[in-house]
């Protein structure tokens, strides 16, 4: 995916990410952000967030609270850069703007889920998929802070290894990378990619 999708794709994880949360509240993002659920339009809109959140059914409000969750989890250069997006998305005209949530709800699942975890690993998720679709709990957190550690050259070359290892090989290669040290890591991924 061309580095220019970025910004792009960085206002569509915001529309994920900040929907109707407190997050969204403090950047002073609109309400009305792509790939939310709205609630049914026979009711009207509610005067305050508790009468809104009352109208959701149980998926929106799953929904809504993973958004938040992944949101709070993103490091703060990230949320900035998505802030900056939003704005810039925001600043289009209503017919960019829907083109851009078209495009984002056309999407698979799969690839709109992948920018929760925001900009820097979003762009390459699609290809990190196939080593982090099915992480084991005990895995995630540390596989998604040394993720954030590594320089894109270095997220690039997981994500030729990622898709080039059999599914019998992804929880060794995990295993293995995590215990790798930060200083050998470029290396080590080099010499996996066989470069």
């Amino acid at each position: 995916m061309p580095r220019t999708e970025l910004p792009r794709r960085a206002a569509l994880l915001l529309a994920l990410l900040a929907a109707g949360g407190a997050a969204a509240a403090q950047a002073a993002v609109p309400n009305n952000l792509p790939g939310l659920q709205q609630p049914p339009a026979a009711s009207a809109p509610a005067a305050t967030p508790q009468a809104s959140w009352a109208t959701m059914t149980p998926p929106q409000r799953r929904e809504l609270r993973a958004r938040y969750a992944a949101w709070r989890a993103l490091p703060e250069t990230e949320r900035q850069r998505i802030r900056h997006a939003a704005a810039s998305l925001a600043s289009k005209s209503a017919s960019d703007q829907a083109g851009v949530r078209a495009q984002f709800q056309n999407m698979d699942q799969m690839h709109r889920d992948g920018w929760l975890l925001g900009p820097q690993l979003g762009i390459t998720y699609a290809r990190l998929q196939p080593l982090l679709g099915y992480l084991p709990q005990d895995q995630r957190e540390p596989m998604l802070a040394l993720l954030r550690q590594l320089e894109p050259t270095e997220l690039e070359l997981l994500s030729l290894i990622s898709l080039r290892t059999p599914p019998q090989g992804r929880q060794a290669l995990r295993s293995e990378l995590l215990a790798v040290p930060a200083a050998r890591r470029e290396a080590w991924l080099r010499a996996k990619v066989g470069g």
